[in-house]
């Protein structure tokens, strides 16, 4: 086989290997949803990141609720007219440090500690209005007001840091008591919630069925 020959069938093959190559299949933009959180639901976000990485979805996170295509929050709020979906649940603890001297706590212990019957106590509560506090006043509370001593804290994070002391008791979701913390009374479980203002469909139907699973 001459020196051309062979250079005009290597061409040839050349040739016939890119033809048989398949098409490369376009990738699809993912869909762009945007979320409001809570700050007391804010460790759903990385549940929620995930599973727009599986569907697809690109989310923006937005500071208003009525900016946002969904939105997640612990509990449900009073007079929910909204389509809403169970994503999880997370358990609200009455958490102390945990070289703190205070034991276990009966429902009634709970609710005199954070009224203030025990002065050598520093109680942590959240402001009026957000869902943590709200569900504290309502399973705790029962009515009775909290301490007009009790400092504020905007949001789980700096109530975790602020309860790094022995004197101080707070409210935590389970999910935000570390390993310096430990839980003294238990309010029991709440759902996570997905809400929206109309059925989803689409890219967000489907990122609520993956946060469902």
């Amino acid at each position: 086989m001459t020196v051309r020959l062979r250079r005009t069938l290597a061409v040839l093959l050349l040739l016939v290997g890119v033809s048989c190559a398949p098409t490369p299949t376009p990738v699809a933009s993912p869909t762009l949803l945007s979320v409001f959180v809570t700050p007391d639901s804010r460790p759903w976000l990385d549940e929620a990141f995930a599973c727009a990485a599986d569907v697809n979805v690109a989310l923006n996170v937005v500071p208003d609720m009525q900016q946002a295509d969904f939105s997640l929050r612990l509990g449900e709020p009073v007079a929910l007219t909204s389509p809403a979906f169970q994503i999880g649940s997370e358990e609200i603890l009455v958490a102390v440090f945990r070289e703190s001297p205070l034991e276990d706590l009966s429902l009634e212990q709970a609710r005199a500690l954070f009224a203030g019957d025990d002065p050598s106590v520093q109680v942590w509560v959240y402001a009026s209005g957000g869902e943590l506090q709200g569900l504290f006043d309502q399973l705790v509370m029962a009515g009775r007001p909290v301490t007009s001593f009790a400092r504020v804290a905007p949001n789980p994070q700096v109530m975790a840091e602020a309860l790094n002391a022995p004197g101080a008791v707070g409210i935590l979701p389970g999910d935000w008591v570390n390993s310096n913390l430990r839980s003294i009374y238990s309010l029991g479980s709440v759902p996570v919630l997905a809400i929206m203002e109309v059925e989803p469909q689409g890219a967000l139907k489907d990122l609520i069925a993956c946060l469902q699973k």
